[in-house]
């Protein structure tokens, strides 16, 4: 009713062989991943420090570009020079950061990264009270 099959599966040659590419551990890969995240979030703190500049950031952004230089490796991150010309709103600015801080947690946790845990943790709580302290308006 039915032949069976003669040639071997995809899958079954795949799992026997070894591959030419070079595979990460789990650990280089949150490395990677919380490297992306705190690029982001620097990127976010950036913008705001371009729209509303306070120390407050300025060290918030000098701590977070360690962090980055220190998971790639010693390089630093590439930073843009924010403009303050964009017209996002302060607001939208802070959500955004909080969710990238967010983000950056929940992979600094996964990796036992106290250091970046608790920066983002102070990143999260900042946002959240301008967020909710009306600290909004933009310095001009």
């Amino acid at each position: 009713m039915y032949e069976p099959i003669r040639t071997k599966s995809v899958h079954s040659t795949m799992a026997g062989t070894t591959s030419d590419f070079p595979h990460r551990s789990r650990e280089e890969e949150l490395d990677i991943q919380l490297a992306g995240h705190l690029a982001a979030l620097l990127a976010v703190t950036d913008e705001l420090r371009a729209q509303a500049p306070s120390t407050d950031l300025d060290t918030a952004a000098e701590r977070l570009a360690q962090q980055v230089a220190r998971l790639r490796g010693g390089r630093t991150p590439v930073r843009a020079v924010a403009s303050g010309s964009r017209e996002a709103s302060l607001t939208a600015l802070h959500e955004r950061a909080h969710t990238l801080a967010g983000r950056a947690l929940v992979v600094a946790a996964s990796r036992a990264d106290t250091a970046v845990a608790i920066l983002v943790a102070e990143r999260m709580d900042a946002h959240s009270a301008a967020l909710s302290g009306g600290e909004l308006t933009p310095a001009g």
